[in-house]
Formats: C-alpha cells, structure tokens, sequence
C-alpha cells in the first residue's frame, strides 16, 4: 500500500472522489465509461444474490467489514428490506447508469462506508475505501453475472467487450481502471490466486450461513422458506466456495435446484427485455427520482 492510499484511508471523511496520483484515469473519464450495459444485466440473479454475498464475505477483511458495521441503517437483519434495495439500486447504476447516477450514488455511498473500518478489537483490518476490497467484491459480482448468464440462457460467448464492462462495478467506488485485470485470462490468474488464500473462520461462517436461510427476514419466513433459501445459496455457489464453507446439497436438492433453473431459464429467455432487466430498470429509475427530490439514496 502507497503512503497515499494509506492516508487517504486513514482520514477521518475519506474523499468519495479520490484516486491515487498515479491513475491513468481521471475520476470524470472513469465516470464517461460505457455503463455495463453490455453486460445485459439479468434481473433474475437476484435469486443467486445470497450465492453472491458468500463469495464476497470469503475475503476475512470484507467479511469482518460486513459482521462488525456499525452502520446500523445497512445492516441486513435490521433492515433487510432497506439492504436489498441500495445493494441492487449500485448494481442498477453501475450497470445502467449515467455518469451523473453513478457519481451522486458513490457519494452516498461513501458516507456509509466512512464508518466502516476496523478498531483495535477486530481481527482483521479491513477499511471499506480500500480498492483492493472493492476490486475483490466487484470480481465477485462479475463472476456471479458470468454464471447467472450461463444457468439462464443469456450471453452465449464471454467477449472481450463483454469482460471488460464489468470494470465499472468497480470504478463506479474508489478502483482505478487499471487495477481491473487487463483480460479474461489475467481475470482468472486473480480469482484463482485470491481463492486459494480465503479461509472462512467459525464466526464469519455462522454468519454466511444465516443469510444462506434467510434468516434476516424473520423466524416465519426462515421456517417456512429457509430451506428453499439455502438450495439456491449453497447451488448457485462454486465448488470450491462450498467446500471452504463445508456445505453441500442432497440428490434431492441438487434435482431441485436443477429442474427449478430449468423452468426459470425457459421463462427468461421467452421474455421482453423489459422483464429480462426488472428489477433493475425499475431501481434505476427509483434512484433517480430520489435524486429529484431529493430523498437519500442509500
């Protein structure tokens, strides 16, 4: 870590705008990107979002960053509700925003995350300004939209032009454009590496799980529905995440996640691209009617 990214991460309100000096990129070009837009962002991943959210977590520093928040207006078990729609409302800027959209949601954003770092007592640093955090949790948002494609009959071919949109799930925070691994090879290099140090320790664990069965929504819903939760959970998630988590499916389950894909992939690819984006499209649009009268974004 350069001493400026240190101080920058150190300072008490980081700048939402910062970027180190030696960015090839300047913040009003990473805002000009191409939204992701190529990367015809698939409404229905929201079903492998929990999938998602353990991939992400593996990373102990972003799993602490998460466990340990003391933003209690983010937190999933408070308020789920809340989470789930600023955690979609990002992927609907970042992937179909305008410069403007992804600028006013980064600088709310980043007064959340002003409050998100480690204290003496945590036992891991973690800081959520941190590119190197934010490049692993875009990586991961990027791989789960590959497979969501894959399983739901959406892109056939993973193009280059296709690869490289998913930068702005990063820039649209504090990664610079190089820092995004330069191809789909150099992708891979990076996950492969990063996978094999991730160790997911009894408390982060337990907390994964949780999510797994939807437990944030309450002991009815968890009872009722947890055991569908955790199928999509633990089946949407790679092999190598669910043997660092020790979860597995059944035949059974593993039947029924396949027939349930199956009867969702002949829905999507059947349908309008109005409805192939929702609930995207109708985020985008809620954000910005936030952004004109000016109600908070996150």
């Amino acid at each position: 870590m350069t001493p400026e990214i240190a101080d920058f991460l150190a300072a008490e309100k980081p700048d939402t705008e910062f970027l180190p000096s030696t960015a090839r990129m300047s913040r009003a070009e990473l805002d000009a990107l191409p939204s992701a837009q190529d990367l015809d962002p698939l409404g229905i991943g929201v079903i492998a979002g929990a999938a998602n959210v353990i991939m992400q977590l593996s990373l102990p520093a972003v799993g602490y960053g998460v466990y340990e928040s003391r933003v209690d207006s983010g937190n999933l078990f408070k308020h789920p509700l809340k989470r789930g729609r600023t955690t979609l409302s990002y992927l609907a800027v970042a992937g179909l925003g305008s410069a403007k959209d992804r600028k006013a949601y980064r600088k709310a954003i980043g007064k959340a995350h002003a409050q998100v770092r480690s204290t003496a007592d945590s036992p891991v640093k973690y800081n959520a300004f941190d590119p190197k955090l934010q490049l692993w949790v875009a990586a991961c948002l990027y791989r789960g939209t590959e497979d969501v494609h894959r399983i739901f009959g959406g892109v056939t071919e993973v193009t280059d032009e296709f690869y490289q949109a998913g930068a702005v799930l990063g820039t649209t925070l504090q990664v610079p454009r190089e820092a995004w691994p330069a191809d789909r090879e150099a992708f891979e290099e990076y996950w492969n590496s990063t996978v094999e140090t991730l160790e997911i320790d009894p408390v982060i664990r337990g907390y994964l799980l949780q999510i797994a069965r939807a437990e944030f929504l309450g002991p009815v819903v968890a009872k009722l529905l947890g055991w569908y939760f955790e199928i999509l959970a633990i089946g949407f998630l790679p092999d190598n995440f669910r043997r660092k988590m020790d979860v597995r499916l059944s035949p059974w389950q593993e039947l029924f996640f396949a027939k349930h894909n199956a009867v969702l992939r002949a829905i999507i690819t059947r349908a309008p691209k109005p409805v192939r984006s929702f609930p995207f499209n109708v985020l985008l649009a809620d954000v910005r009617w936030r952004m004109r009268t000016g109600r908070p974004l996150v």
